[in-house]
């Protein structure tokens, strides 16, 4: 493998970091380039010291002072601020790969940028594909990026299809762990505290993505994400909840066979996929020991407990805009949550009416998707303050 050249967004959050742990140990085949991250801080700071980007993007001015200070003169990297500054580091000249990993639909304009220029994307922030997947598909089409996942349900779905006729696949079958709360009663889910939601039984990941494991959104959004990274109708994605997150997901094909990638619970297997792709690097992780495992199990979501994946169909339903003015919401909506403003049954209500009140229009822009999203944003924070009764436990 030539040496790559990659730019990570996100470079201080939970994929981000582990991308960069995948990449030092391979220092032979990856030199990293730029970095991207929220207010920066202590861990940006070791970051940059021990990978030397040429480019650093930070969410504002005070941020940026405060790295440069930090750096002090020994360290030449330009380092710049805001949305500008992530999609310049996205779009930067000699850079082979952008690993998007930004929460949020704050990931979008980068991503966006990087796709562009050409640059292929390794995705792990679903939320650019949910607020303009159509576009952002077609973006890549026109200028040869390719789209890799990074999300461990589609990574396997990437997989399973390497090879195979896409006329031949019947449906794809993205699996849920169901959170924390799956085999509990409905009380527990009702009266979750913030850390509780927290507790996701087999993944560590960032906050905002743990509570959606724990409402199942994260399944909705990834619907939405598969229906245009694999151009394949909603009717043909479905959703199984599987709790030992074994299986990471499966596709059909119309003879009846069902393919299955398999791994454990360690996102750096699909971030180095996505990195090293076509190849694999080898990896130090443990092996999948099945006979040790001693059941896998399966079944289907409760919708009328965990409604979110009928809020993705809808949302596709819809179309245009509808998707973007969802995942806005719920980024509110989980925001309150965690500030405990809100129950977490709450978080599904607010941004099911949000999704009802949204009046699409098609989604001719990145500016038009964010603007939409945005509007479910705020709507979603309306709805948290007409309808808390009191502050819930934060414990």
């Amino acid at each position: 493998m030539a040496l790559k050249r990659i730019a990570v967004l996100g470079s201080t959050g939970s994929v981000g970091t582990q991308a960069l742990d995948v990449v030092a140990r391979f220092p032979d085949r990856f030199r990293v380039v730029g970095l991207v991250a929220g207010r920066g801080g202590e861990r940006l700071v070791d970051q940059v010291r021990a990978f030397m980007p040429e480019r650093v993007a930070v969410r504002d001015e005070r941020a940026a002072a405060e790295l440069r200070g930090a750096l002090g003169r020994s360290i030449a990297c330009e380092i710049r601020a805001g949305v500008e500054g992530a999609e310049w580091v996205a779009a930067m000249e000699g850079s082979d790969f952008v690993l998007s990993a930004i929460s949020g639909g704050a990931g979008m304009r980068p991503t966006a940028a990087a796709l562009a220029k050409g640059k292929n994307v390794g995705l792990a922030n679903k939320e650019s594909m949910v607020l303009a997947g159509e576009l952002l598909s077609g973006l890549a089409r026109r200028t040869g990026a390719a789209l890799l996942p990074v999300d461990s349900e589609h990574s396997a779905i990437f997989q399973c299809l390497s090879g195979q006729r896409r006329e031949d696949v019947r449906r794809l079958v993205l699996t849920a762990s169901g959170g924390p709360f799956w085999a509990k009663p409905r009380e527990a889910f009702e009266r979750a505290t913030r850390a509780e939601a927290l507790r996701h039984p087999n993944w560590s990941m960032g906050e905002k993505i743990t509570i959606d494991s724990a409402t199942l959104m994260n399944k909705a959004l990834e619907i939405i994400e598969a229906r245009w990274l694999f151009d394949l109708p909603p009717e043909q994605i479905g959703v199984v909840v599987h709790p030992q997150s074994v299986v990471h997901s499966m596709v059909e094909f119309n003879d009846g066979s069902l393919l299955a990638q398999l791994g454990v619970s360690d996102m750096r297997g699909p971030i180095a996929y996505a990195l090293g792709h076509p190849e694999r690097l080898p990896l130090d992780l443990p092996p999948l020991d099945l006979a040790a495992r001693a059941q896998l199990t399966f079944a289907a979501p409760d919708e009328e407990r965990f409604p979110a994946t009928a809020l993705a169909y809808r949302a596709l339903a819809r179309g245009g805009t509808a998707p973007a003015a969802m995942s806005g919401a719920d980024e509110a909506a989980v925001a309150a949550f965690l500030t405990g403003e809100i129950p977490l049954p709450a978080v599904t209500e607010i941004v099911g009416r949000v999704l009802e009140e949204h009046v699409p229009r098609p989604v001719a822009s990145v500016e038009i998707a964010w603007e939409a999203s945005e509007g479910g944003r705020r709507r979603a924070e309306q709805l948290v303050v007409e309808t808390r009764p009191r502050r819930v436990a934060r414990a």
